[in-house]
C-alpha cells in the first residue's frame, strides 16, 4: 500500500513515473475528486499522484473539491502528502525560481468547503492548527533538497487567496504587512483538511513570478503570463529532481507525523 502521495499543482498535471490520470474522478462521500488517482514509481518507491486542477488544468482554485481529493487519497493508503504549489514571491528572498518549504499559512479564501465536520449529526471538532504543516515531513523535504543540491528556503508564510485572478498591488501590500512571504490560491483548505484526517502534510512551493508590484520596476508592466510559463518550465525540472530524491530517501519509520 502506498504511503506517499503527491498533489500536483500548476505545471504538474502529470508526474514522471506515474501514468497520466485517465477517466472520471473518484466518487467519495464528499463528491467527486479532481481526477483519478495515478499509481506509479518514484525514486524506487510506490507513490500516489493526484492533479488537483484535474487533467489538462481545467479546475480553477475555488472549484477544486479539496475534501473529495484528500479523502480519496487517504482511502487509497496515503499517510504523507506532498503538495506542489506554484506561487508568487512577496518577500525579498522569494524571487522567481526560488524553492521553499513554508511553515505557516494565512487563509484569505472564502466560500470553500473548509471542514469535514459539517453536517447533520456530525459533532463539531476543533483541530489544533498552530503549526499547519507536518514538521517531520518539512524536515524530510528540506533534507532531500540538500541531497539534491537545491537551495530550498526553510519556512515562510503562505498567503492563500481566492483566485483565479492574480492580486492587486494594494492587496500584496496588505499581505506583506500581514507577514506573508508567498502567495498562492490552493493552500487552503487543503492543509486544514489534511490535519482533520490525521495526514502528514507539507508543501513544496516554487516561485514563478514576483507578486503584483514587487518585481523590478514595481507596478508598471504588471505580471506577464509568459514569465510565469517560463518559470514554471524552469522550476519543473528542479522540483522533479527534488521529488525523486525525496522519494528515494524518505524513511517513514524514522519520522512519525506530528502537528
Amino acid at each position: 500500500m502506498s504511503r506517499i502521495a503527491i498533489i500536483g499543482g500548476s505545471g504538474f498535471s502529470t508526474l514522471a513515473g506515474a501514468p497520466v490520470p485517465e477517466g472520471p474522478g473518484l466518487a467519495t462521500p464528499f463528491g467527486v475528486t479532481s481526477a483519478a488517482i495515478a499509481r506509479g514509481r518514484l525514486g524506487g518507491r510506490d507513490v500516489l499522484f493526484l492533479p488537483r486542477h484535474g487533467p489538462g488544468h481545467v479546475l480553477p482554485p475555488h472549484r477544486i473539491n479539496y475534501r473529495a481529493n484528500l479523502w480519496a487519497l487517504r482511502e487509497a493508503g496515503a499517510e504523507y502528502l506532498v503538495a506542489l504549489a506554484a506561487v508568487g514571491g512577496i518577500g525579498a528572498a522569494y524571487g522567481p525560481g526560488s524553492l521553499s518549504v513554508p511553515d505557516q499559512i494565512i487563509d484569505y479564501t472564502y466560500g470553500r468547503d473548509q471542514t469535514y465536520f459539517d453536517g447533520t449529526g456530525v459533532a463539531v471538532t476543533h483541530v489544533d492548527f498552530t503549526r499547519p504543516y507536518c514538521e517531520d515531513l518539512r524536515g524530510a523535504l528540506l533534507d532531500a533538497a540538500r541531497r539534491a543540491g537545491l537551495d530550498a528556503l526553510d519556512g515562510g508564510t503562505y498567503a492563500a487567496t481566492q483566485g483565479p485572478r492574480l492580486e492587486s498591488a494594494a492587496e500584496i501590500v496588505r499581505l506583506e504587512r500581514d507577514g506573508c512571504d508567498l502567495v498562492g490560491m490552493t493552500g487552503m483548505p487543503e492543509a486544514a483538511l489534511a490535519r482533520e484526517l490525521g495526514l502528514c502534510y507539507a508543501c513544496c512551493a516554487f516561485v514563478v513570478n514576483w507578486a503584483a508590484g514587487k518585481g523590478p520596476g514595481g507596478i508598471p508592466g504588471g505580471i506577464q503570463l509568459t514569465e510565469i510559463e517560463a518559470n514554471l518550465a524552469r522550476c519543473g525540472s528542479l522540483v522533479a529532481r527534488w521529488l525523486e530524491v525525496f522519494a528515494a530517501t524518505f524513511d517513514p519509520q524514522a519520522r512519525m507525523p506530528r502537528g
